[in-house]
């Protein structure tokens, strides 16, 4: 049975006794350099104040590790991680679906739906079902989609443009940068 044991961030950060370089570059608990010295005198040196020895740049050479109080610094690098996600804004992509032949108030139906998703803040993705002989007829398509994008400029631009592929033609449209 094997167990996953899931890491908040990508690199293992070593601390304390897992330090194994000879030299290494010591920064104080207040931010000044101490120099070059031993794991073994820098763990004492940590260990008066009472604080960790955390690497933090082990690419360097020598690498570089800081005094500090390693729960403090992990929780902060928590809260951080979390209130970049709380201001992340998740963009969705909807679906329009038109067809070839659609009425009046079916169009304007959608393009309200699709105004709404704008509005919203999602992207939305325009597609028409080519069936049969509507094959033959792909320039109505076209400007069936012109006419949806003109009708929704106000709010969206054409993020990809109407493009046939295989039996769909499919356009995308975001919303409008904010000034």
């Amino acid at each position: 049975m094997f167990w996953r044991c899931f890491v908040i961030s990508k690199r293992e950060i070593q601390i304390n006794e897992d330090i194994r370089d000879n030299e290494l570059r010591i920064i104080g608990s207040d931010g000044d350099q101490l120099g070059i010295m031993s794991a073994e005198k820098a763990l004492d040196l940590a260990a008066k104040e009472d604080l960790d020895l955390v690497k933090i740049a082990p690419q360097a050479k020598p690498p570089v590790c800081k005094i500090m109080d390693y729960g403090k610094y992990k929780f902060e690098q928590a809260k951080r991680e979390k209130e970049a996600r709380k201001n992340q804004k998740i963009v969705d992509t909807k679906e329009v679906r038109l067809s070839l032949n659609i009425d009046t108030h079916d169009f304007n139906t959608k393009l309200n739906n699709a105004i709404k998703f704008i509005k919203h803040g999602d992207k939305v993705k325009v597609s028409i079902r080519f069936r049969g002989r509507e094959m033959g007829h792909s320039e109505f398509g076209y400007d069936l989609m012109n006419r949806f994008s003109e009708a929704c400029s106000e709010y969206a631009v054409i993020n990809k443009p109407a493009k046939l592929e295989g039996r769909n033609m499919l356009m995308f449209l975001s919303p409008k940068p904010n000034k």
